[in-house]
């Protein structure tokens, strides 16, 4: 099971994700990254991946205010044919660990895509992904600019948008370099307004939140708590699948009527959720975010399984009463 990407490679259809690794870190009084981190853990983690044979890994200059980056850079040193896309656009104290408001001027960009070459080990950075979802087409037309420069130059591979949006989406895919568009999608959510878009320009749909946050790993019930320290530990506009540190009941109710089919064929409830990606769109990289070997191992066996079938698919849609999708919104 392949995905062909920008560089006319084809890679396997699953990358992992980095916000998980990147240890704590706020905004003002806000923990917004997964809690306390074990890095020798992580690294172990991400040599899983590689000897399963993963070759594309997300991360951003936020997560961990650089750490998840630095990461990748000392776990990837002799990897240089695995894949890494980076994001850029929000500012970071990393003495801090500080997320310090948007940063979307030329130079201090520029200087940012070399401090993130530097954490990488990497002369050229493969994808540069703008981060700030809902950023102004109007705004984001000098950060694309840049990103051009940066690809003529050779700092760069390709760039894109994580953005949730449709009309963003669309206002920068006929550039030259523009790739990719990382956004949410999972059994709960089909960005039913975003995908047509991917799909029509040709770009390569970066799925984060496959697993819904964690709820799709089925490790938490609806008693579950998570501490304050856990971005999912208090309730956010953005977030749908946890409210004040549990389990919304919503979609607790819709994992229970779909848990039978995502775990058909022998697959864990993680495997299903990725299956159900990869039926969605022959377009999609599903980036689901990870802490230990064990996990890493468990997501990459879905490989093997293979996409759910249009039957299972057609089952799924009659029985998950999904909310309506709504109008596009950061998620």
């Amino acid at each position: 099971m392949s995905r062909t990407i920008w560089t006319g490679e084809s890679i396997p259809e699953l990358g992992l994700g980095t916000w998980a690794i990147g240890g704590p870190f706020f905004a003002g009084d806000d923990a917004v990254g997964w809690g306390e981190t074990d890095d020798a853990v992580s690294i172990a983690a991400i040599g899983e991946g590689v000897a399963a044979g993963i070759r594309f890994f997300d991360t951003a200059q936020a997560y961990g205010t650089g750490h998840a980056e630095a990461l990748l850079g000392r776990a990837l040193a002799q990897h240089p044919e695995v894949r890494v896309a980076t994001k850029v656009g929000v500012a970071i104290d990393p003495a801090t660990r500080q997320l310090v408001g948007e940063e979307l001027d030329p130079a201090r960009l520029r200087a940012g895509v070399d401090a993130s070459r530097r954490r990488l080990r990497r002369d050229r950075i493969d994808l540069v992904l703008l981060h700030l979802n809902s950023l102004p087409i109007a705004r984001a037309e000098a950060v694309f600019d840049l990103l051009g420069e940066l690809r003529n130059e050779g700092a760069i591979g390709a760039f894109g948008w994580s953005t949730d949006f449709p009309d963003r989406a669309a206002a920068f895919a006929h550039r030259e370099g523009f790739v990719a568009i990382e956004h949410a999608l999972n059994v709960f959510f089909r960005a039913d307004g975003l995908m047509p878009v991917i799909e029509a320009h040709g770009l390569v749909s970066i799925n984060r939140s496959p697993l819904a946050m964690g709820l799709l790993g089925g490790r938490y019930g609806t008693g579950s708590r998570l501490p304050a320290g856990d971005v999912r530990g208090r309730s956010r506009d953005w977030m749908d699948y946890f409210k004040d540190g549990q389990v919304s009941e919503g979609h607790a109710r819709r994992l229970q009527a779909v848990r039978e089919i995502l775990a058909s064929g022998g697959r864990t409830l993680a495997q299903g959720a990725l299956a159900w990606i990869w039926a969605r769109s022959e377009r999609t990289l599903p980036v689901p975010g990870f802490r230990t070997p064990e996990q890493v191992r468990d997501l990459a066996g879905a490989l093997e399984k293979g996409p759910l079938t249009p039957e299972q698919m057609l089952e799924v849609e009659r029985l998950i009463e999904r909310e309506p999708e709504g109008p596009p919104r950061e998620r």
